[in-house]
């Protein structure tokens, strides 16, 4: 072997050494959690200095944002000039960029090397020799293999690093949803009456963990029994827990209002108190009075409930608007029905009445009145709200709520 040979040699496995101690340094770092500024520095280092290459950019998809995370040897400005849908659309591999196609500030780069996760661009690094250097012996050419090498390591490192964050992030948020469920499931009331005056029954199914329904039966000092039912405006976190301060408040209140009429002013005022007109609670509240067999009621923009009777069904409107939209209610009134021995009261959220069992015709209170007007217990309309909602419950985009009470004195 003559000197040149061998010095060609020996010179080739000084290289394949030095990018073998580039990869574990690299790896290294990965391990031991550095950062992405760490991490681009590194690569920074290892094109410029090491392989001499004069310009370099690169831009990385950071949660379907796009940035430019490292730049070097042209400006930022110019970089960030650059069109990021031409890359994708026109580079899915490594490429020579095409002047005639790629516009004047991609144009002053002469390679591309785009990084995929299956068919997900996680990043596209461009790069230029020296000006006037021939491609085929630039160091770029030379080492471009080795150079889509690293960045794909970078890439993917950060890109796991940020799903499994994620991931930590949404057991957290699913835990902590969890909790919440589980403190709004004790706003409900622990038991119904079943007893030989009043048998309630109620469902409640929020769209997701948590949700802006709710529903209550009260016992009164006077022998009455309140039965609530009500939504908030939204959904979510913030409708729950408006709900759960709207739930205290009534409690609070109907303990010491003047009369139903005077609780849903007092309610109105709790509503804008805690909402500031930004969101809004649609009530119905029933009052039964087991001595004189009547029931009173107040609507405020609900879903007119449905009164099952012996001669047919009545739908309950009277009331008044939404609480929590005007200071003083434009109008209120209260009704009061006198009952029959098992007439039966059935109480429901929007959720209910928006269902479709035929397409683009939803079910609405009248629907929800045909469905129980023949059925003679409480466990038979129970069972028949059940099932129409069984029917399509992978349809359904809110939450549900229903609360039916049997008047047997």
């Amino acid at each position: 072997m003559t000197d040149e040979k061998a010095r060609r040699v020996k010179g080739k496995l000084e290289q394949s050494k030095s990018k073998l101690d580039t990869l574990l340094n690299i790896t290294k770092a990965i391990n031991n959690n550095s950062s992405s500024n760490e991490l681009f520095t590194i690569l920074r280092s290892v094109l410029t200095e090491d392989l001499e290459i004069a310009k370099l950019a690169l831009f990385t998809n950071n949660s379907k944002k796009w940035e430019l995370s490292l730049a070097e040897g042209v400006e930022h400005s110019v970089c960030r000039q650059i069109n990021i849908p031409t890359l994708i659309e026109t580079y899915s591999d490594i490429g020579i960029i095409n002047e005639n196609t790629s516009g004047k500030y991609l144009n002053i780069f002469d390679i591309i090397i785009p990084v995929f996760h299956k068919d997900q661009p996680l990043a596209y690094m461009v790069l230029a020799d020296i000006e006037g250097e021939k491609i085929e012996i630039s160091p770029i050419i030379k080492h471009l293999r080795f150079i889509q090498t690293l960045i794909n390591i970078i890439v993917v490192a950060l890109e796991n690093k940020r799903l499994n964050k994620e991931h930590i992030q949404q057991v957290a948020i699913k835990k902590e949803l969890e909790l919440a469920q589980n403190m709004q499931s004790l706003l409900f009331p622990k038991s119904l009456p079943d007893n030989e005056m009043l048998r309630v029954k109620a469902l409640y199914l929020p769209h997701s963990e948590v949700g802006g329904d709710y529903y209550d039966v009260i016992s009164l000092q006077d022998g009455k029994t309140a039965l609530c039912i009500a939504d908030v405006s939204g959904k979510g976190m913030s409708a729950a827990l408006l709900m759960a301060n709207f739930q205290a408040n009534l409690r609070a209140s109907i303990k010491v209002a003047n009369g139903i009429e005077d609780l849903i002013r007092i309610c109105n005022k709790r509503v804008i108190e805690s909402a500031n007109y930004e969101k809004f609670i649609t009530l119905f509240v029933g009052i039964f009075d087991p001595v004189a067999k009547t029931l009173s009621y107040v609507n405020a923009g609900h879903q007119p409930a449905v009164l099952v009777q012996e001669k047919g069904t009545i739908l309950l409107h009277e009331g008044c608007t939404i609480l929590g939209m005007f200071d003083e209610l434009p109008f209120l009134t209260s009704k009061t029905i006198s009952l029959g021995a098992n007439d039966k009261l059935v109480c429901f959220t929007d959720g209910l009445t928006e269902i479709e069992i035929v397409k683009g015709s939803q079910l609405e209170a009248e629907g929800i009145a045909k469905l129980i007007e023949k059925k003679l217990s409480l466990t038979e309309i129970t069972n028949t709200i059940k099932e129409t909602i069984r029917i399509v419950e992978d349809q359904l985009e809110d939450d549900i709520t229903f609360l039916a009470a049997n008047f047997l004195s």
